[in-house]
């Protein structure tokens, strides 16, 4: 039986990075899939060549992500992006900060009601690695989920300690930035044993990577740096298909041993 999915993300790229091979797989299995994005995010990094009216570049860029995972509609709530440090920046004209959003749980209420979502995907509370939006992602929409009566949220995220061990190995070949600190990474995300589903996506692996390539803004760096996107888009195809070969999330209501299906149970 055919099920509608609403994955809700902070910003243009979230959605390729933790979960568009099950997007991609929802879709192919013929589930009705409505991708939200709270901003545009007009604040994330890039090279001078994207600055000037990248969130409409990154809009745009969206929307051919989306089209690579069958995604059947895409909305953009209208928020700003809140960045990622430092001071919350002013509100633009017309346009609140997402991280002071009041409303944002009603609006997305609204859409979770007209699409009869019956699964919302949204982040684990830390907002995965603590983006305050990605964070606020989480908060509302917990909030929207309870308002519309969705009968399942499932919070898109990585085991804590697969994430750690990896950027330790890779640390070995690769010279991360004097700024890097991984003891993020050992705080980040979600601890294995909280995992509730584990999604095989290798069957859409190209589709992924297509999503993932369709945040060009994303990977560009004034410094001739690589950015996170660009590093994992040079991974040889068969390295990266067990790298992203599965997705793995966080169902705070479920019981019983870890499932491959996100609908699995569902009337």
């Amino acid at each position: 039986m055919p099920h509608t999915l609403v994955a809700f993300h902070a910003h243009p790229d979230d959605e390729a990075l933790l979960t568009a091979g099950t997007l991609a797989k929802a879709a192919a299995a013929g589930h009705r899939v409505v991708l939200v994005v709270a901003t545009d995010g007009a604040l994330g990094l890039t090279s001078g060549d994207f600055r000037d009216g990248l969130g409409a570049r990154r809009l745009h860029e969206l929307q051919r992500s989306a089209a690579a995972m069958g995604v059947a509609r895409v909305i953009h709530l209208g928020y700003a992006d809140s960045g990622m440090v430092g001071a919350i920046p002013p509100d633009l004209p017309g346009s609140r900060r997402f991280v002071r959003a009041t409303a944002a749980p009603g609006l997305l209420a609204d859409i979770l009601r007209a699409e009869h979502a019956d699964v919302l995907m949204t982040y684990d509370a830390a907002g995965g690695y603590g983006h305050r939006d990605h964070v606020k992602v989480h908060q509302v929409g917990a909030e929207a989920a309870r308002l519309a009566g969705t009968p399942r949220v499932v919070e898109a995220t990585v085991p804590r300690e697969l994430l750690s061990r990896t950027v330790r190995f890779v640390s070995r070949f690769y010279r991360f930035p004097s700024n890097f600190d991984l003891g993020v990474y050992e705080r980040a995300f979600t601890p294995r044993a909280q995992i509730t589903h584990r999604i095989d996506v290798r069957h859409q692996i190209a589709q992924k990577r297509a999503a993932m390539a369709a945040h060009a803004s994303q990977a560009a760096a004034d410094d001739g740096a690589d950015r996170t996107l660009s590093l994992f888009l040079k991974i040889p195809r068969p390295i990266y298909d067990v790298v992203f070969g599965r997705e793995w999330f966080r169902d705070p209501a479920h019981t019983g041993p870890i499932s491959d299906d996100i609908f699995s149970g569902l009337a």
